[in-house]
């Protein structure tokens, strides 16, 4: 599978989409997170935006590319007043802090991965009426389009 690592913004949505896919080394990472912060720099002050990660076809290379990479959707929307409904699986989410950048309100997201067995529970147990988890990116895509 080609690599894609990529993020954008459609201020007209309100909508930024950040895809990253295909065998994911610790650089491959970084500049996915980077793209994804650079183009978080593109919402204005006090507006919101909603998100759809693209993960499918994504894989760490290694452990250590996996735990680097598993934190950044979730601290970075955090900073942005929202809580990933993932994040309880972990010990840690009890103290993670929810702030609003530059009074920047992240509203709905949608998350699309290949593995049908995490999506399904995390449909099952974390989904909520502005957050959902797909196994289809174009079903997402469609999703969060649909948000308001």
């Amino acid at each position: 599978m080609d690599k894609i690592i990529t993020t954008h913004w459609y201020p007209e949505n309100k909508l930024i989409i950040t895809h990253i896919s295909g065998d994911a080394n610790s650089d491959d990472i970084k500049r996915w997170e980077q793209s994804l912060l650079r183009t978080l720099d593109q919402v204005e002050d006090n507006d919101t935006f909603k998100i759809f990660v693209n993960l499918h076809g994504f894989k760490a290379v290694n452990i250590d590319a996996h735990k680097q990479f598993r934190t950044i959707i979730p601290l970075t929307l955090a900073t942005y007043g929202w809580k990933c409904g993932y994040v309880d699986l972990f010990e840690e989410a009890s103290q993670l802090q929810l702030t609003n950048t530059r009074g920047i309100q992240c509203t709905a997201a949608a998350h699309a991965h290949h593995d049908e067995t995490k999506m399904t529970l995390y449909e099952s147990n974390y989904s909520r009426s502005n957050e959902h988890f797909f196994t289809d990116p174009i079903a997402a895509q469609q999703w969060i389009n649909s948000m308001q």
